[in-house]
C-alpha cells in the first residue's frame, strides 16, 4: 500500500461528503409516498437531466481500474474501455430504451416472467443478483478508505457499505437518484481539479509526450486486435445491465430514456478524456509505479496541495459510491421481490389476461408493504454478501471478469429475444439457455484456472470462457427456431 499524506482539512472534506450523501439520501425518502413504484422505480418520474445524471454516475464506478488501464496502455483506454460501451449504449438507446419503458414493468425478471413464465424469472433473478453484486465497488471504496485513513481493509469495507447503503432503506431508488445527482457533479469536479494542477506542474501536455512510451499514444496501446475485440464482447453486458433497465423503467417516458442514454454517452466520453489524461500524467510523473491501481492517488500526491487533494478524493469516492449504492439497491430488490416474493405468491391470471403488458408489482406479487419489506431484507443480505465476497476475492478485475464471463451468456439472448417477436425464443429454449450457457462458461473458467492459475488461466484452445457460452446460447436459439419451423411445416402439410 503506497504512503499517502492526507491533511486534516482533507479528512474533514471527505467526512463532510459522506455526511452530505446521507442527508440527501434520507431527506429524499422522508417525504415521498412509501409505495412500490417509488421504492423501485422512483414513481416513473425521472426527467431528462435527472436521468442523465443518475445514469452517467451509476455506469462509471470502476475508476481505479480505469486509472490502472490508462497508466499501463495510455489513450487505448478510449478504444478498449470506452468505444465498445459507447457503441452498445447507443444501440441500447436506439432499439431497446423505448421498448423497455413501454412495458411498464419494474425489473428484468418481470420481463422474463412475462415472456417465459415463473421458472425463467426465478433463474433470471439469480443471474441478475450475481451480475449486480457490487463486491468489486465495495472493494475499491474499501481500498481507498484504507489508503486514506489507515483502517484495516475489513473495517474500511464495513464503513463504506454502511454509508453507501443506509439511506436506501428510507427511499429506495428515489434516494439513490438524488445522491447520484450530487455524485455526478462531484466526479467531474474532482478530475477538473487534478488536471489543471498537473498541467501547471509539468508545463503542459508536452511533458506527457516526452515521458510516456510511444505506444501509450496509439489507439491500440500495444495490445493485439484479439485483446481489443474481447472487450467488445464484454461490452455486451450493456444489454443486460439491470441499472440501465431500471433507469429506463423509471424514466418519465420512452423518449426521455432514449435521449438520456445518447446524451450520457457524451458525458462518458468527456469523463474518459479527463481520466485518460490523468492516467497519462501519472505514468509520465511516476514511470516505475509498482501498483498502477493507485496511479490516480499517486498523481494527487505529487501535484495537489491540501483542500484540492480532498476535493479530488471526493471525486474518486463519489464515482465509486454512485455505482455501489445503485447496484446494492438492485441486488436487494432482486433477492427480496424477484426471488422470495415470486416464490411465495402466485400471479393473478386475470391480471395477465386483461393487461398482459401491465403487471403492477402490487397485483402480481402481493401487498406493497411486503414488496418493500422483503426488498429491504434482501438489501441487508446483499450488503453482507458483497462484504464477504470483497474480502474473500480481493481483486477488482477478477470480480468483474468472472461475473461477466459466466452470467452474460445465459441472460443476453433470452432477454433480447423477449423484446423482438421476430427473434422470439420458446420457453424451453430460454430455460435451456439460462441454465446451460452459464454452466458451460463457468466450467470453462474453472478448467482454465486449474490448468494455469487465477492470475494467468490457461483456457482450452486459448478461447475465453464467454465465447463457448455465447455460442451455446446461439445454438439453442437456432435449434429452437428450426424446431418451430419444422412443426409449422408439418402442420401445414397435414392441413
Amino acid at each position: 500500500m503506497p504512503h499517502i499524506h492526507f491533511a486534516l482539512i482533507d479528512a474533514f472534506l471527505v467526512g463532510g461528503y459522506a455526511l452530505l450523501i446521507l442527508v440527501i439520501g434520507f431527506r429524499a425518502g422522508r417525504h415521498e409516498h412509501r409505495n412500490v413504484d417509488e421504492y423501485i422505480i422512483a414513481g416513473r418520474s425521472l426527467t431528462l437531466p435527472v436521468f442523465v445524471a443518475t445514469l452517467v454516475s451509476t455506469w462509471y464506478g470502476g475508476i481505479l481500474g480505469v486509472g490502472e488501464y490508462s497508466y499501463r496502455y495510455g489513450i487505448s483506454n478510449w478504444v478498449v474501455l470506452g468505444a465498445p460501451f459507447y457503441i452498445f449504449s447507443a444501440l441500447f438507446a436506439l432499439f431497446l430504451a423505448e421498448k423497455i419503458r413501454q412495458t411498464n414493468l419494474t425489473t428484468i425478471p418481470d420481463k422474463l416472467d412475462q415472456a417465459y413464465g415463473k421458472p425463467a424469472a426465478i433463474i433470471g433473478s439469480l443471474h441478475v443478483f450475481v451480475l449486480v453484486t457490487p463486491a468489486a465497488y465495495t472493494l475499491q471504496l474499501g481500498i481507498l478508505v484504507e489508503l486514506l485513513f489507515g483502517f484495516s481493509l475489513t473495517v474500511s469495507v464495513l464503513i463504506v457499505t454502511i454509508v453507501s447503503t443506509a439511506f436506501l432503506f428510507a427511499g429506495g431508488l428515489r434516494s439513490d437518484v438524488r445522491t447520484n445527482i450530487a455524485e455526478f457533479i462531484l466526479m467531474f469536479v474532482g478530475f477538473a481539479t487534478v488536471l489543471p494542477f498537473s498541467f501547471a506542474r509539468f508545463d503542459g501536455l508536452a511533458f506527457i509526450k516526452a515521458n510516456v512510451p510511444p505506444l501509450h499514444l496509439t489507439l491500440s496501446g500495444g495490445n493485439s486486435l484479439q485483446f481489443i475485440l474481447v472487450w467488445f464482447f464484454i461490452a455486451l453486458w450493456t444489454f443486460v445491465d439491470p441499472a440501465f433497465h431500471q433507469r429506463c423503467y423509471a424514466a418519465k417516458d420512452g423518449k426521455t430514456a432514449k435521449h438520456g442514454i445518447l446524451i450520457a454517452i457524451i458525458f462518458w466520453f468527456l469523463f474518459d478524456s479527463m481520466t485518460t489524461t490523468a492516467g497519462l500524467y501519472a505514468r509520465a510523473a511516476s514511470p516505475h509505479l509498482r501498483q498502477p491501481l493507485f496511479s490516480y492517488p499517486m498523481l494527487a500526491e505529487i501535484v495537489l496541495p491540501p483542500v484540492a487533494k480532498g476535493v479530488f478524493y471526493i471525486g474518486l469516492i463519489a464515482t465509486i459510491m454512485s455505482t455501489l449504492s445503485s447496484l446494492m439497491l438492485i441486488s436487494g430488490i432482486t433477492l427480496g421481490k424477484d426471488v422470495v416474493l415470486r416464490l411465495r405468491h402466485q400471479p393473478q391470471e386475470e391480471t395477465r389476461l386483461i393487461q398482459p403488458d401491465l403487471l403492477p408489482v402490487e397485483n402480481y406479487l402481493g401487498k406493497a408493504s411486503q414488496v418493500r419489506m422483503f426488498s429491504n431484507i434482501g438489501l441487508i443480505i446483499a450488503a453482507l454478501f458483497s462484504i464477504a465476497l470483497a474480502l474473500l476475492v480481493p481483486s477488482v478485475v477478477r470480480l468483474w471478469y468472472s461475473v461477466g464471463t459466466v452470467i452474460v451468456p445465459g441472460v443476453l439472448l433470452p432477454l433480447l429475444a423477449s423484446y423482438f417477436p421476430r427473434f422470439a425464443m420458446s420457453t424451453c429454449a430460454a430455460l435451456l439457455t439460462m441454465i446451460f450457457a452459464p454452466l458451460l462458461s463457468f466450467i470453462w473458467l474453472i478448467d482454465g484456472v486449474a490448468r494455469g492459475s487465477i492470475e494467468q488461466p490457461s483456457y482450452w484452445l486459448g478461447i475465453e470462457p464467454m465465447y463457448p457460452g455465447l455460442l451455446l446460447s446461439i445454438a439453442i436459439w437456432a435449434l429452437g427456431k428450426a424446431n418451430q419451423h419444422w412443426k409449422a411445416r408439418h402442420l401445414h402439410k397435414k392441413d
